[in-house]
């Protein structure tokens, strides 16, 4: 009795044909542990994606004093020396391991905080190695162990190829003796 409608879901002919739009990819930008993404790339190229890296485990435990004898004895009697070596190589020689060792001695002297000031070194050790803040927090660590931070920190650094003892100068040149030239380097 009444006619049929037909439905026709098809967008009318004089519409042009939709085309799907594939996604936006962006480019992954490393920086330390973490990953940033940049500006979105055109959308037919593909990218990697580089998955986020954790922060890294120390070398030694905080109380595998022992390893490290030498190390051991002389912070525990003086650890304003060990502190002063560790700083002067965690700020790159700008300050001296003297310098250092003053300060850490006044403040120990004259408030007994000088946990305070160490632990701010070993923020800055964990930022410049990507390590992980273990077995807690940083200034916890030295407030309750100071003596053991300060030689976990030691022999971090001694690890990783810096020996405080030495001091950032002379780890500087014995890194660039340790270097050798470039092949086909231009020589006299």
């Amino acid at each position: 009795m009444y006619p049929s409608i037909e439905t026709n879901h098809e967008p009318p002919p004089s519409a042009p044909p939709e085309t799907p739009q594939p996604p936006q990819t962006t480019a992954p930008f490393v920086v330390g542990p973490t990953v940033q993404m940049l500006q979105p790339l055109a959308p037919n190229v593909s990218v990697l994606q580089v998955p986020t890296i954790g922060p890294a485990s120390w070398s030694t435990g905080l109380f595998d004093c022992c390893n490290d004898v030498d190390n051991c004895c002389m912070t525990c009697f003086c650890p304003c020396i060990t502190f002063g070596q560790i700083a002067e190589i965690i700020d790159h020689g700008s300050i001296s391991c003297c310098a250092s060792s003053g300060l850490y001695t006044g403040i120990m002297c004259l408030t007994g905080c000088h946990w305070m000031y160490s632990c701010f070194y070993r923020r800055k050790l964990r930022g410049q190695f990507f390590l992980e803040e273990s077995p807690c927090g940083d200034c916890c660590v030295h407030c309750c162990c100071e003596p053991c931070a300060l030689c976990q920190e030691y022999r971090e650094l001694r690890l990783r190829g810096l020996d405080p003892y030495f001091g950032w100068h002379a780890n500087l040149v014995r890194q660039t003796a340790l270097i050798p030239p470039a092949v086909g380097a231009m020589t006299r």
